[in-house]
């Protein structure tokens, strides 16, 4: 009997992309099941009615959500490449700078990068976070060392959406001279066929990101996690 494996998500989320990234490392077939964020379907609401966000991965009927949560779940399900490491400490380390991306360096990005009032504190304030995980990255290749693990992972808002964010903005946050360490990742990030396979396209993601600005105030980040 085949796995039913599911993925409520929005190609334009940089945290529904953490588990296609997750997904495609693990080999695991999957369809996705793109959600209007502005309109929310029964199913979702359904599977996720604590937070009501996305993304929800649907496995045999069984729904898990949370981004780093389900990326947990997928590392323990199936075989293949592991994404955390073996090593309780390491483990915990990982875990621990996953959530620091997640509760200090995307919302500090995001601000440094639209906001209209105190620009110059929330740009210190951000790259001050960012700094820390250039000083994280050391000389490894990847935050997981040789490949792609969790931290990588939940990164890829940096790797991906902050560069075009800039863009956009005119922000000067991420640059190869401020940070060459975190740059050079990103290009190894990129380059990874798990990475590239997962990624909305540029264009959907121009769109989705236009869809959230709002000419009095920097727009929040999409409802999701």
């Amino acid at each position: 009997m085949a796995e039913e494996v599911k993925l409520f998500g929005a190609r334009g989320s940089p945290f529904s992309c953490r588990v296609e990234i997750a997904l495609n490392i693990k080999g695991v077939q999957y369809e996705f099941v793109e959600e209007d964020l502005f309109n929310k379907s029964p199913l979702l609401l359904k599977y996720n009615p604590v937070h009501k966000k996305i993304p929800v991965l649907l496995h045999n009927g069984k729904p898990i959500a949370e981004s780093a949560v389900i990326i947990e779940y997928i590392d323990e399900t199936w075989e293949g490449a592991p994404i955390l490491p073996e090593d309780p400490y390491e483990r915990a380390m990982a875990r621990f700078w996953t959530k620091f991306i997640d509760e200090k360096c995307m919302a500090a990005a995001w601000k440094a990068c639209w906001s209209k009032d105190e620009q110059d504190k929330a740009m210190e304030e951000a790259s001050e976070l960012l700094r820390a995980l250039e000083n994280e990255l050391k000389d490894k290749k990847f935050f997981g060392g040789d490949r792609i693990g969790l931290v990588d992972i939940a990164a890829d808002f940096i790797g991906f959406w902050l560069r075009l964010i800039q863009e956009i903005t005119g922000a000067k946050l991420l640059t190869k001279e401020k940070f060459p360490k975190l740059c050079d990742w990103i290009d190894e990030f990129l380059s990874c066929n798990a990475v590239k396979e997962s990624l909305p396209p540029r264009e959907l993601l121009l769109a989705f990101l236009q869809a959230r600005v709002f000419p009095s105030s920097a727009p929040s980040i999409s409802p999701s996690k």
